[in-house]
């Protein structure tokens, strides 16, 4: 199996292509984009869409505003949604936005059971209807060394979990994305085992923060950022934020995912934000966020240490990256 590596495209180094394909074009993009997040951030506040409408997503129009979000400017639309890691439809950051349009979101269902006493399977509608929407301002870090600011709209994980009624042997929820060769062609060139999975620990999946998501920027998620439905962890590594979730487990193990299976010794199952434990290939000390020119330090739990922090006492976040 060929696992393509960060060193062949050092991601990790370097500001994004499309921002740095000339100097003067990167510097004139960088000041107009900080004058357009400054601006977007102002209307967030003001409770309007900063984005004008799109064919790309429904609106979601019952949506309230979040306690839980940051106060920072969030990036561009345009850079959220050209910019991802989404390998089945692509490895390098541009290709998703380019080909994720073969994928069919809906109809959707997502099947939730294992340890639970009422598995079921629930259509996308049913799932949004089971509690309000809101709009999260998340931080998001990269294991790769870039970070985003993004309005996510979802609702708490638990509040899915809850219809299900875990029970006591149920101590981690799996995840599992779609996986389709017919409506993912260049997924054979992924280098990585699919169908994608993820997981979490019990606690972390009923933790306020963790956030099962339909939109962001006040519409439906684009293909490319995890159509229709995904998670948004946002003090654990972006990758452990599964995208086009169709099937739920609860489990009594620790289940596999897909990375650590790919490259254990870089991706440990937890992947809590920590600058105090670098890639084997590249410090995780500072990142660069997209839209800008200059890194910055990486903060413990991504800046979120004060509500997470108590998941992991008396564990060693070295051994347990």
């Amino acid at each position: 199996m060929l696992i393509k590596k960060a060193s062949d495209i050092r991601y990790s180094e370097v500001t994004p292509k499309h921002l740095f394909m000339n100097r003067r074009k990167f510097l004139t993009g960088t000041a107009a984009a900080v004058g357009g997040i400054a601006l977007a951030g102002r209307w967030i506040s003001r409770g309007l869409d900063p984005q004008p409408a799109r064919a790309a997503g429904a609106k979601l129009t019952v949506v309230t505003k979040s306690p839980f979000s940051t106060t920072e400017n969030v990036t561009s639309y345009q850079d959220v949604t050209t910019y991802n890691n989404y390998y089945e439809f692509g490895t390098d950051k541009e290709e998703p936005a380019k080909y994720a349009n073969t994928l069919r979101t809906s109809p959707w269902t997502v099947e939730v059971g294992g340890l639970v006493d009422k598995p079921k399977t629930f259509d996308l509608d049913a799932v949004m209807k089971m509690a309000p929407l809101e709009e999260r301002i998340y931080r998001h870090r990269c294991v790769e060394r870039w970070s985003i600011v993004v309005p996510w709209i979802g609702f708490p994980l638990s509040a899915l979990l809850k219809q299900v009624e875990p029970n006591s042997k149920a101590k981690y929820v799996a995840f599992q994305s779609i996986y389709d060769t017919k409506q993912m062609p260049r997924s054979r060139y992924a280098g990585i085992p699919l169908p994608y999975v993820e997981g979490l620990r019990m606690d972390e999946a009923m933790h306020p923060l963790a956030l099962l998501t339909f939109g962001l920027y006040g519409e439906t998620l684009p293909n490319q950022d995890g159509a229709p439905i995904r998670m948004v962890v946002p003090w654990k590594y972006g990758f452990k934020s599964i995208k086009s979730i169709v099937k739920i487990t609860l489990v009594e193990r620790q289940p596999p995912t897909t990375w650590n299976i790919a490259i254990a010794n870089e991706y440990g199952f937890y992947s809590n934000v920590n600058p105090e434990v670098d890639h084997p290939r590249w410090s995780q000390g500072t990142e660069r966020r997209l839209g800008e020119l200059f890194m910055r330090k990486t903060v413990k739990f991504n800046g979120y240490g004060d509500q997470v922090a108590s998941l992991y006492t008396g564990m060693d976040l070295r051994k347990n990256y």
